[in-house]
């Protein structure tokens, strides 16, 4: 049992989890615009999941106490380094125009990550933009509704037209629904300058607003030029289970309420859009 713990626990701190997460979200992308699935492209975004989510939560505990490493830590890096080097591999599948559109999306998570602004732009000295003040929750969601909508479709020479326009604004208010939880967790944690949604508004009102965000995601599905019942009722089943995932949000959630079971959110729209309507 406690080398079962401890994969698991590697399974969750090495990002791979969130990693498969990313992974359903773009397949469900390919599904909902009738594009057969691209394993390269899959298997990018997999590897630079891993790669750039490990190099956020990590990269400040390396850079201090490199000579300190505990053992798991050591782990993950040589985990996140070979990562890297499969990225890269599939990067040179990528086509030009994909990398381009992937790059911005670089730049955000690693200027998230290294601080480079000044005191006047935060409250500390050359900050990063995951402490501005109220930015975090919409830069994870526009990185996820970029790699997860954008990329997918851009790599496979689809049209960006106003289904796809729409599309990613369901994601980008879909991946915030599914950050609300994080931000509960950890409001007694995060400095008040954070400026975090459940900081600014509190708890109640939060989970209002993320029952609110859910209600339009499903709204804005009937304005689509193209949609259908098969991707309709799944997309009203999960955004039913995020609202209750929202709903009992609490503080003091148990270990693996956010970081297993709500990011295992998407991975459970793919799996009943695969066994029910595909």
């Amino acid at each position: 049992m406690k080398v079962l713990n401890q994969l698991f626990n590697f399974y969750i701190n090495s990002s791979i989890h969130v990693a498969f997460a990313v992974v359903s979200l773009a397949c469900i992308t390919f599904l909902e615009f009738d594009i057969s699935v691209d394993k390269d492209t899959l298997l990018f975004l997999f590897f630079s999941s891993i790669t750039g989510y490990n190099f956020v939560k990590f990269f400040g505990l390396v850079k201090f106490h490199h000579r300190s490493l505990t053992n798991w830590l050591k782990y993950i890096q040589i985990f996140s380094f070979f990562c890297f080097l499969l990225m890269c591999y599939y990067a040179f599948k990528m086509q030009t125009k994909t990398l381009l559109s992937a790059f911005g999306f670089s730049i955000i998570t690693f200027f998230y990550a290294i601080p480079f602004l000044p005191k006047d732009w935060n409250v500390e000295s050359k900050s990063s933009l995951r402490t501005v003040s109220g930015l975090k929750i919409y830069l994870i969601a526009l990185t996820w509704s970029g790699a997860t909508v954008l990329l997918p479709l851009v790599e496979n020479d689809y049209p960006i037209n106003t289904d796809v326009l729409i599309t990613s604004i369901q994601r980008f208010a879909l991946v915030i629904v599914l950050m609300l939880p994080f931000e509960i967790r950890d409001l007694r944690y995060d400095s008040l300058k954070l400026a975090t949604v459940p900081q600014k508004i509190g708890v109640k009102r939060t989970k209002l607003l993320g029952i609110l965000l859910l209600v339009f995601v499903i709204l804005s599905e009937f304005f689509k030029g193209e949609t259908s019942v098969r991707l309709i009722i799944p997309l009203v089943v999960i955004c039913i289970v995020t609202g209750l995932f929202v709903h009992f949000s609490k503080m003091e959630q148990g270990k693996y309420y956010s970081s297993f079971w709500v990011e295992a959110l998407p991975i459970l729209w793919l799996g009943f859009l695969l066994l029910f309507f595909f």
